[in-house]
């Protein structure tokens, strides 16, 4: 054998990234805690550094980080409703508020009980799960709008019921005075003045959800979720049970958002109706949407991001605004007058919702940061042309893969290739 027939058959090395995705592939669960672990020191120190440390204090950011992992935690949980299983949920904020109202009732001076707060947190998941088992059994037969049309209307009960029962809820006032976690090994004391024990807390909660959430997208459970997604009678004609797939997707979801009402209750100690309207559903869906959806750590990603900069950024962009006392401006061409000093940026983050969403669909519809699965989805059309060029409709396979029906054009006519689509 010659030297250049032994050098064509040594297979070449494989790179250090292709190694370090290999271990991650097969070491999911310790990928995730070495991970959360470095971003919860990075998150721990970043504040005492510039630029964060001219914004604001060390523990007003604490704060900011422990809020953000409530979103974090609700949109991953959305993100098993919506991004495996492709089921539209809009009244997700519901489950969130029946965890809340879970912990408000054991622990607290209106029900005179003072439960652990460990153990709550596994009681307000399990009693959100029972509710998303107790609505998704009747109601998963149906599809699409009719779905989330369903969904809606349940977010908007549940806020009117805690409203209205006042006998039991405090209607508007809510349930105040709730009692926080008790001090916990290595974590103290929990108090207002002492957010980083929260936000050390908040950590640990999402590193074990992520880890049990992989585990499932990998497990055949997972794989059901997603073939109900690209096309449910197709699952159903291979024998999954696609009812008791989709419940357990809608009791999975349901359980996060449990898990995130429990801890925004103790860490606000108030809970009332107006925490859980229809806004919370939108605005976690949009973190869902602008993360990746079908990808767990883009999603959470996508979440800490988006809250950012809606409870930190837009609010030191009021601050800043007011420091350099800008004067106001017109301008001519469309004969608009702007005064920035009468503008409070916080009022308009649900345009900035609606501006960002709009740009995502055109630019990059798979999201931020994409799972592999749906950003091939996406594209599928875009790879074709590049194989096959501008005569991409000129192949009958390519073509019934796109949407047309090979073969109409000669069964029924010249324009029923179109009207197939």
């Amino acid at each position: 054998m010659t030297a250049a027939s032994t050098t064509q058959t040594t297979p070449a090395a494989p790179s250090p990234r292709a190694r370090i995705g290999d271990f991650a592939e097969h070491h999911r669960s310790s990928t995730i805690i070495v991970c959360m672990a470095i971003a919860t020191t990075l998150l721990a120190f970043l504040p005492q550094v510039a630029p964060l440390s001219f914004l604001q204090q060390p523990q007003p950011w604490y704060d900011s980080f422990a809020n953000a992992g409530v979103f974090v935690l609700l949109a991953m949980g959305l993100n098993v409703v919506v991004g495996l299983a492709g089921l539209l949920d809009l009244g997700y904020a519901a489950f969130f508020a029946i965890g809340a109202y879970t912990y408000a009732y054991s622990n607290s001076p209106y029900s005179h009980m003072d439960l652990p707060f460990l153990p709550m947190l596994i009681v307000g998941a399990g009693v959100a799960a029972v509710f998303g088992i107790a609505l998704g059994a009747p109601t998963l037969r149906l599809r699409g709008d009719y779905l989330a049309i369903m969904t809606l209307g349940f977010g908007e009960i549940v806020p009117i019921v805690f409203l209205n029962l006042e006998n039991w809820t405090e209607g508007t006032n809510g349930i105040g005075g709730i009692f926080r976690p008790e001090p916990l090994p290595f974590l103290g004391t929990f108090s207002a003045l002492t957010p980083f024990a929260y936000f050390i807390l908040m950590a640990f909660i999402i590193t074990i959800a992520m880890a049990l959430l992989y585990r499932l997208q990998d497990s055949r459970v997972g794989r059901a979720w997603n073939a109900i997604r690209e096309d449910e009678l197709a699952a159903a004609a291979n024998g999954i049970n696609t009812v008791t797939t989709k419940l357990l997707a809608f009791a999975l979801g349901a359980t996060t958002a449990g898990l995130a009402g429990v801890f925004n209750a103790s860490k606000l100690t108030i809970v009332s109706p107006d925490q859980f309207y229809f806004t919370v559903s939108f605005t976690v869906l949009a973190m869902v949407i602008l993360g990746g959806m079908g990808n767990i750590w883009g999603v959470a990603a996508g979440a800490f991001i988006v809250y950012m900069i809606q409870a930190v950024f837009l609010k030191q962009l009021n601050t800043v605004k007011e420091a350099l006392h800008l004067p106001p401006f017109d301008i001519p061409l469309i004969n608009l007058h702007i005064d920035l000093a009468k503008i409070n940026f916080l009022d308009y983050q649900f345009l900035l919702y609606g501006v960002a969403l709009v740009l995502m669909m055109l630019f990059r519809p798979e999201g931020l940061f994409p799972s592999q699965r749906r950003r091939r989805e996406l594209h599928v059309a875009d790879e074709f042309a590049q194989d096959f060029g501008e005569d991409i409709e000129s192949e009958p396979g390519i073509a019934g893969a796109l949407g047309e029906t090979p073969g109409a054009e000669e069964l029924f006519g010249e324009d029923s290739g179109e009207g197939t689509r």
